[in-house]
């Protein structure tokens, strides 16, 4: 009895234990499933974002425009301009922003250049040396110069959409004459030219300085955005302009301006004096040495080491002015002259003078 008993129990559970061993079956295999899409989603995302790491360090080596930066529209500084489509700079050029950055550590240098289109990667070696030491220096922002967008929203906009370049006598020259008044009146800050040598560090604001005696010079000018002279140079540019005659889209202009400004014929009046919110600097600010003497920092045995006597004689001077366009064809070497200008390169710009062959 007992034994049959036990014989119906067992039969009776088998289909139970069946079943249970099936839905343990499929529990298994849906846990592995689980474990298994887990896992493939784990590097699937991880993959994914190694790549995109991987894009953005490729992105960053070849200094990709898209990367964020310093910029003038929020951050002013001091600004420089070349107009030309070289993108090896003059040993000068280099010289004025690697002097400036140094003399202004403070300050965002920035380079904006025609020739450079914001992309490092698309250049040779040899095309972007320049590029490179100037980017070296922690506050150089060397920028592409994008004429339309600068000129954008400007009456210069209309004026460069009109001038034939290639007809232009000055076109470098009176281009960077536009080129600075818009960048100052766009952005604010403080504008020098390329062959402005600093020796000490400036202060924001507006300023203008005399060249000679009655006349001004736009080399080194400093305004804040949007300033009322600044539009005023830009109307009186737009309006009469006459790119064949020297000078005249440049000093000419700030000299007649200025004069309007103060409202007198005679503006020594006010040199170190402030007229109508614009500071009027006297010569010895950044033309120390007047354009008629300027072979003067190309004599050779001009330094003789004396860099005390030099200092004294600059001691009141913010930045030396080469006045390139008289002095670009001289062609003897810097190093080893022992000129005025060696020791400028060698004070304050001594990553540009030890490249110097």
């Amino acid at each position: 009895m007992g034994s049959a008993a036990h014989k119906v129990i067992t039969e009776e559970r088998s289909p139970v234990v069946k079943s249970c061993d099936k839905e343990w079956l499929f529990i298994k295999v849906l846990v592995f499933c689980l474990f298994f899409f887990a896992i493939f989603y784990f590097y699937v995302d991880w993959f994914s974002d190694q790549s995109s790491n991987y894009a953005s360090i490729k992105d960053s080596s070849n200094h990709s425009t898209s990367l964020k930066q310093p910029h003038p529209a929020k951050q002013p500084g001091i600004m420089f301009v070349q107009t030309s489509e070289e993108l090896n700079p003059s040993a000068l050029s280099m010289c004025a922003v690697e002097s400036a950055a140094r003399a202004n550590p403070n300050k965002i240098v920035y380079y904006f250049m025609k020739g450079f289109n914001g992309n490092m990667s698309a250049y040779l070696d040899y095309q972007k040396k320049s590029i490179l030491l100037l980017s070296s220096i922690k506050n150089v922002v060397v920028l592409p110069l994008n004429l339309v967008e600068l000129f954008s929203n400007t009456r210069l906009a209309e004026w460069y959409e009109k001038v034939d370049s290639e007809a232009e006598i000055y076109w470098v020259h009176v281009l960077s004459d536009a080129c600075r008044i818009a960048l100052l009146w766009k952005f604010g800050g403080i504008y020098l030219d390329t062959d402005i040598i600093s020796l000490k560090p400036m202060k924001f604001g507006n300023f203008i300085c005399a060249q000679s005696e009655n006349y001004a010079n736009g080399a080194a000018l400093g305004f804040s955005r949007n300033h009322s002279f600044t539009k005023m140079c830009i109307r009186d540019y737009v309006e009469n302009y006459d790119g064949a005659a020297w000078g005249h889209q440049g000093p000419d202009l700030i000299t007649r301006l200025l004069k309007q400004w103060c409202g007198t014929s005679h503006l020594d009046g006010f040199l170190n004096k402030e007229c109508k919110g614009i500071l009027y600097m006297s010569s010895n600010w950044f033309y120390p040495v007047p354009y008629n003497n300027w072979e003067r920092y190309f004599v050779k045995g001009g330094w003789k080491k004396n860099n005390d006597d030099i200092k004294k004689e600059f001691s009141k001077t913010n930045g030396i002015h080469i006045w390139n366009f008289l002095s670009q064809f001289h062609t003897d070497p810097i190093k080893g002259s022992q000129s005025l200008l060696e020791y400028f390169f060698s004070e304050y710009c001594p990553s540009t003078y030890n490249s110097l062959q």
